[in-house]
């Protein structure tokens, strides 16, 4: 796994940074029972999703893999 450059991009690291913001948030919120704090943490951590996707759609994430063509020869009976 580390030969591979697996969410080593800048989508990548932004988008678990707002989203892992988002969770201590949530955390605080439970642990002081206030329900309106969880939940906006909550959504903290959906717009880090969304922010991560928006900046891969723009440029910044890792490149789609392309598939390998497959040549098949002749039938075989």
């Amino acid at each position: 796994m580390a030969g591979t450059s697996h969410g080593h991009t800048p989508a990548a690291w932004t988008g678990v940074t707002i989203a892992f913001i988002g969770f201590c948030i949530s955390g605080a919120f439970t642990v002081m029972a206030k329900p309106v704090g969880f939940w906006a943490g909550l959504g903290v951590v959906v717009l880090g999703g969304i922010v991560g996707m928006g900046m891969s759609a723009a440029g910044m994430g890792q490149p789609k893999r392309k598939q390998p063509h497959v040549v098949q020869h002749g039938s075989q009976s």
